[in-house]
């Protein structure tokens, strides 16, 4: 019986990071097609860049909507 890995978890993996309207970012892998609603923003490359990258551009987890409500 052979394991099915979760491609979000390879840390061999090429990944794109992808952004929605709300402004938050999530890794996506290079292989799949990007789901409606987001857009890439950076990669391919490794997942430790792409995690990097989110790091520095994603600093408030808030939704923009939310972050509007109380501007």
């Amino acid at each position: 019986m052979s394991e099915s890995v979760n491609p979000f978890d390879q840390a061999e993996g090429v990944f794109h990071v992808v952004v929605n309207d709300e402004g938050q970012h999530a890794l996506w892998p290079a292989f799949a097609d990007v789901p409606a609603g987001w857009n890439g923003v950076w990669g391919p490359g490794p997942r430790t860049e792409a995690l990097d990258y989110i790091t520095v551009h994603w600093t408030d987890i808030r939704p923009r909507s939310l972050v509007a409500q109380y501007a």
